[in-house]
């Protein structure tokens, strides 16, 4: 079983950060993927680094794909990327991928991808130490579940943003690569984790997950797929897409809901449903402080 970092050619930001990865540590070019080299860590053993020619929202199966072709079954995806914003703002994100309504933006209609709670938490937890030490003005933050591709692995992506102004730039790379990398120097995968950390479903609130960012930054937690209020008023969350989030979002043990962000009759709704399933509604109060 593999942990398997998948990179594009036709992305700069994602071209950035494997440079990037590949400056910082040591690697053996061991074969191939579409024709460009799979590169496999130099003493972190399972783990590699593939590249592909077309855009990684559009790119489905690929798990079966590295399997079929490398003889690789990947354990974990981590796709490295641009992330594009009309706001521009410069951005540093992570986020699970998936569709709660059309797939617009690669992967299958109203289907959610195995999210990496603990370890998408954690990345996103050393993106913030890492960036602290430079003079970079960055926003540090998840984002809700909201494309492709389709793929069976557990997958989580991490993002420099907004514009190709960022995307080109080393410095936002680099801090995006040593997270990775430090990430992996001590955890490959969600049972690396301790079990006392909560994983939580969260409900509510804009793209960016202000409220779910803000208390990882500050509790013990980790969020898996998060449903903005977007989604909701489009209509596309009902109690099948629930139950999709909670089988897509490994370990969970609670749902977390943004309440401002939503009407008191949904806040009264959701919190009745998740109580009939047995799942626990919880508020950061109840949650241990970040040692």
């Amino acid at each position: 079983m593999t942990v398997v970092i998948v990179s594009s050619a036709e992305d700069p930001a994602s071209t950035n950060i494997k440079k990037n990865l590949l400056e910082q540590s040591s690697w053996n070019e061991i074969e191939s993927f579409d024709n460009l080299p799979v590169y496999r860590h130099s003493t972190m053993k399972d783990i590699v680094i593939i590249t592909i020619r077309d855009r990684k929202i559009r790119h489905e199966n690929l798990d079966k794909e590295i399997d079929n072709k490398l003889g690789i079954k990947p354990k974990q995806a981590i796709f490295i990327s641009r992330h594009r914003s009309e706001m521009g703002r410069p951005t540093l994100t992570v986020h699970p991928i998936g569709n709660y309504g059309e797939a617009q933006f690669g992967g299958k209609p109203k289907i959610l991808v195995k999210s990496a709670p603990r370890l998408m938490t954690h990345l996103l937890r050393l993106i913030k130490k890492n960036l602290q030490s430079t003079d970079l003005t960055y926003q540090v933050c998840y984002e809700v579940t909201h494309h492709g591709p389709y793929i069976e692995t557990p997958t989580l992506f991490a993002e420099v943003g907004s514009t190709e102004n960022e995307w080109n730039k080393k410095e936002p790379a680099k801090i995006i690569a040593q997270s990775i990398l430090e990430l992996l120097g001590e955890y490959y995968y969600e049972e690396d984790f301790s079990d006392d950390i909560p994983v939580l479903l969260g409900i509510g609130g804009g793209h960016y997950a202000p409220r779910f960012t803000d208390v990882v930054f500050e509790k013990k937690a980790a969020f898996g797929h998060m449903i903005p209020s977007y989604q909701i008023k489009a209509g596309n969350i009902d109690s099948e897409m629930f139950e999709k989030a909670l089988d897509a979002t490994p370990n969970v043990k609670a749902a977390y809901i943004h309440k401002k962000a939503l009407k008191k009759s949904q806040v009264t709704e959701y919190k009745k449903w998740f109580q009939n399933k047995g799942i626990p509604v919880i508020s950061s109060k109840e949650l241990s402080a970040l040692d």
